[in-house]
């Protein structure tokens, strides 16, 4: 339910030129269609173990009733064979068991994947022709899952996309100003907001001031590390516990999301975090024709969601 009491306001996203408009009235204007998801599959699925090809497994782990493989993609958009579209995609089953997701799953197995990120990441790193490392989960049809079985990817490629150069640039200019780091910053900051949702000795979790998306939830780890390679034991563990708490209430809406969390390999004074954005809405209008987004789902509401038993 919305909180009316707070007004619509302009606000601009950390760290880009894009603006949003907190609406909290708007979630309550009437719909005449409701939409329906109906999932159905059209043959055997292809990330369950036994259907896999060994020769496609890159790298495996296996731990406490836990099975994650990173396995080739067999269609990938780019290919470190074509100097035309050159990089590289691979596919990390998140686990073995077809029918949970990784919300259902214990944190250590959400910790494993974590750490097969982390794995994936620094292998992918010691290519020198490689720039970008994005590491991401599509999770439900609004969010592009093509494949029911609980998966995540990985795309890699020399091309710094022009989102990600424009936030270091603007975050480069914020270090040369102020002289310190603008997500460090924004970490003190948002610990002490009503936007919090999780908070420990290593990690917090906070739904972004600018949210673009409802419920939307950023994890940063509170020491200033440039990628999940660097993370240790303790951060780990958090980063998965904090995870799970967001995916748990995500799952309770039954909503579609993605997340995600980049490297700039040339880059060694990035701060690490991993993006959460749920797919609630569609842009419409008024996002694709201005450039403004809409959002009636004030970031302190989803916060507060987050925090409710």
């Amino acid at each position: 339910m919305p909180n009316l009491t707070i007004k619509s306001e302009i606000r601009k996203a950390f760290l880009a030129n894009r603006y949003v408009i907190i609406t909290p009235n708007r979630a309550l204007r009437p719909k005449e269609i409701k939409e329906k998801t109906i999932l159905s599959r059209t043959s055997a699925c292809p990330f369950c173990f036994k259907n896999i090809d060994k020769k496609n497994i890159i790298d495996e782990i296996l731990d406490n009733n836990c099975r994650i493989a990173c396995i080739k993609n067999i269609f990938p958009a780019v290919s470190l064979e074509n100097d035309k579209a050159y990089g590289t995609q691979e596919v990390i089953i998140d686990n073995h068991n077809h029918n949970k997701e990784l919300a259902d799953l214990p944190e250590k197995n959400i910790e494993a994947l974590l750490r097969m990120y982390s794995r994936r990441t620094k292998a992918l790193s010691a290519n020198k022709n490689i720039e970008y490392i994005l590491c991401f989960k599509n999770q439900g049809p609004k969010a592009g899952t093509s494949i029911v079985h609980a998966h995540s990817q990985i795309f890699a490629t020399r091309i710094l996309p022009p989102d990600v150069k424009e936030e270091l640039a603007m975050a480069q200019s914020y270090q040369k100003e102020k002289g310190h780091c603008p997500y460090c910053d924004e970490i003190k900051k948002e610990s002490k907001s009503k936007r919090k949702i999780f908070s420990d000795k290593h990690v917090v979790a906070f739904a972004p001031y600018a949210s673009e998306f409802h419920y939307e939830a950023w994890i940063f780890s509170k020491r200033h590390l440039d990628n999940i390679t660097k993370l240790n034991d303790k951060e780990l563990r958090s980063f998965a516990k904090a995870l799970k708490l967001i995916l748990k209430k995500l799952q309770k809406l039954d909503l579609s999301f993605n997340f995600f969390l980049h490297q700039i390999v040339s880059n060694k004074n990035q701060h690490f975090y991993l993006k959460i954005q749920p797919r609630a809405s569609i842009w419409a209008g008024v996002e694709l024709g201005s450039g403004l987004i809409i959002n009636s789902v004030p970031p302190e509401s989803a916060a507060e969601y987050y925090r409710s038993a």
